[in-house]
């Protein structure tokens, strides 16, 4: 089994896909996140490519944001189409990026995933909050490279 199969059980797995449909219920933003064991690209473009080839880019509003996680590097990104990037401070994600960080220090994984799909959510209910017709336009299911 490898390093990725083992980050998380298929409940954990669940319930991160849980915490997704929760964060995005007041939000038009797209959350997903990705899990993969190693990259020999920098870690954000990794991030950038991953967002490319799950089609996250390819939201109405262009308020995808990605999770990434490689889990051998011990590295995360939290990676935002350019709506997001339009209109947040530079801070934005410091939040977020300190809640998935502090629990993966520990080695909480499914935890700080969490924590950073609702934190994610909280930010983008900000900026794209939900309106009425507004669809679930990309998959919650948990990616894996």
């Amino acid at each position: 089994m490898s390093r990725v199969e083992k980050l998380l059980s298929d409940n954990e797995e669940q319930e991160i896909v849980q915490a997704i449909l929760e964060a995005e219920k007041n939000t038009s933003g797209e959350i997903r996140v990705h899990i993969e064991s190693h990259t020999r690209l920098k870690h954000f473009n990794r991030a950038k490519e991953v967002f490319h080839l799950l089609k996250m880019d390819n939201t109405k509003d262009e308020n995808g944001v990605l999770i990434y996680v490689a889990v051998n590097d011990r590295k995360f990104v939290i990676y935002g189409d350019k709506g997001i990037d339009e209109v947040v401070p530079d801070n934005f994600w410091d939040t977020t990026r300190d809640a998935i960080q502090d629990h993966f220090k520990k080695g909480n994984f499914k935890q700080g995933i969490i924590d950073g799909v609702l934190s994610t959510g909280k930010q983008l209910e900000n900026h794209f909050p939900w309106h009425h017709g507004d669809i679930n336009e990309l998959s919650d299911e948990v990616s894996k490279g």
